[in-house]
């Protein structure tokens, strides 16, 4: 196996893992390789085992069925769950296939030209963070966006941290509750550095009102509550991307709106009212 891992760059994509043997039990891969991959489970393997299974990413990969052979165990450290590794065995060159060619499409996905446009995802769920990512990635790839760049951190102080370097971010994609730093402290701390004060922000909240109207004084209008569907996430940055070009159309119907008071924070501006016209003037006699 560490021959392999030599010889076959891994990618950390997360795919989602489902067993033919257990259909209920739904875990994922944290990195792959063209001849194997690191499943993260709490279920119990014995090295040397095989299972079949099934990877899949929604609306990026199709499910694709593997049988693999267990090289060795990882138990559960903390929160983070165990894991195993695993290979697809020698004796079966048509799951080889499979596997490599899903490594070709991710090769494929992860190289691209440096970002003209990035967008910074935060988020504590490790899983729910890739997956956001792999959706963003996904939405540019369809909409032709060469130079977009999706960046993950997985709390509210390396958001800070990368906020305060360069290359600058051009969109922020936070959740609230975080460690560290929450994202409420987090857009707090934006909005008082003159650098970032008006860098677009999208909140994605399980919370109410109460904390809308309250992120709403910090300038944020768009939120999407959870759980979120990836295609209203990636409506929601394609507005947002619209709105940097000068673009601005209605903001997406997942995105909830608290106010529509113009704000130089905010996300976009409504449009200004239009002036009343110019009574005519009496005719001529």
């Amino acid at each position: 196996m560490s021959r392999e891992r030599r010889a076959s760059p891994r990618f950390p994509l997360v795919l989602t893992v489902k067993y033919l043997d257990a259909e209920s039990v739904l875990d994922y891969t944290e990195n792959l390789s063209a001849t194997g991959l690191f499943v993260r489970t709490d279920r119990l393997f014995a090295p040397g085992e095989r299972t079949s299974l099934v990877v899949s990413f929604p609306q990026l990969l199709e499910p694709v069925e593997l049988t693999v052979e267990v090289v060795r165990s990882h138990p559960r450290e903390g929160d983070q769950p165990g894991g195993v590794a695993v290979r697809v065995p020698d004796d079966l060159p048509d799951h080889r296939a499979r596997l490599a060619e899903v490594t070709r499409f991710v090769a494929n996905i992860s190289r691209g030209p440096t970002p003209t446009c990035r967008i910074l995802l935060c988020e504590d769920n490790r899983l729910v963070a890739n997956m956001y990512a792999a959706a963003l990635r996904r939405m540019a790839e369809t909409d032709k966006l060469l130079g977009l760049g999706v960046e993950v951190v997985n709390d509210g102080a390396a958001a800070w941290d990368r906020l305060l370097r360069t290359p600058a971010i051009d969109i922020l994609v936070t959740d609230i509750f975080m460690p560290l730093v929450s994202g409420l402290e987090l857009i707090e701390r934006i909005r008082g550095e003159p650098n970032l004060a008006h860098l677009p922000v999208v909140v994605i909240t399980s919370g109410g009102e109460k904390e809308r109207n309250e992120l709403s004084s910090l300038g944020i209008t768009l939120f999407l509550q959870k759980p979120i569907k990836y295609l209203d996430l990636a409506d929601t940055v394609r507005f947002l991307l619209k709105a940097r070009q000068g673009l601005v159309t209605s903001p997406p119907r997942a995105a909830l709106v608290v106010s529509t008071e113009p704000n130089p924070k905010a996300l976009y501006e409504p449009p200004a009212a239009s002036a009343p016209a110019a009574p005519k003037p009496p005719p001529r006699s």
